[in-house]
């Protein structure tokens, strides 16, 4: 095991860390040949205990909460924009060659602003979820576009090439599957769009405070060393 150079074991104020770095370039594949390597602006936050692999952006004041797995090792590139948050066993995976464009740029998974993905949520490409939407725990969104505030209940299914409508509400357990479902969505309810605005508040402290937190005296694995 590699030591950190200028630390001492014994100075840590945890149990001794891995070392081993959880972000990391995509490996070298017949798919993808070429390498890629995260891109993520020094105010996000990425737990030590989660993983970032390959081709993904990961924009400003963006939350990554333990036991996350953004996997742009197959399916790329991943974008997760400004103020989003990624909550505790959240999954990005994408297919290979498959991508959702916004007429400029292909993408296998575009997360926009102020995205709250729940616990537990599986995030699949090739999609895109819009501004301010609320993915719900264990919900799973794969091959689909979701406008900007909608609201995706625990336990529900996108699937299927739909376009959930803005401000759309999908109910707990729905399986959204065909386009007729999408349009016949309600809007989504104001105790709803409450939830999901305080959900947003609080997770936008937590980059800024777990950086404070840890400070620079951190291993790669995230723990604090002196």
């Amino acid at each position: 095991m590699e030591q950190i150079k200028g630390s001492d074991p014994s100075s840590f104020n945890h149990s001794p860390c891995c070392f081993e770095p959880y972000i990391s370039p995509s490996p070298i594949t017949s798919f993808n040949p070429v390498p890629q390597e995260p891109q993520i602006d020094k105010t996000a936050f990425i737990s030590q205990f989660s993983s970032v692999i390959g081709g993904a952006t990961i924009r400003n004041n963006v939350f990554v909460a333990p036991n996350v797995s953004i996997r742009a090792d197959e399916g790329t590139p991943f974008y997760i924009g400004s103020n989003t948050n990624l909550q505790d066993g959240v999954i990005l995976h994408g297919l290979l060659n498959k991508w959702i464009s916004d007429g400029k740029n292909k993408f296998s998974i575009f997360i926009g602003n102020g995205v709250t993905i729940a616990h537990r949520a599986l995030i699949h490409g090739p999609c895109s979820i819009g501004d301010d939407v609320f993915v719900g725990f264990s919900a799973i969104v794969y091959n689909a576009i979701v406008g900007k505030g909608a609201f995706i209940s625990n336990n529900a299914v996108v699937t299927n090439s739909v376009r959930i409508p803005p401000n759309r509400f999908v109910p707990p357990g729905a399986h959204i599957d065909s386009q007729a479902k999408a349009n016949a969505l309600a809007k989504v309810p104001k105790d709803d769009k409450e939830f999901a605005h305080e959900v947003q508040r609080v997770n936008q402290e937590f980059p800024a405070s777990y950086h404070l937190l840890f400070g620079k005296n951190r291993c790669s694995c995230g723990f604090a060393f002196n």
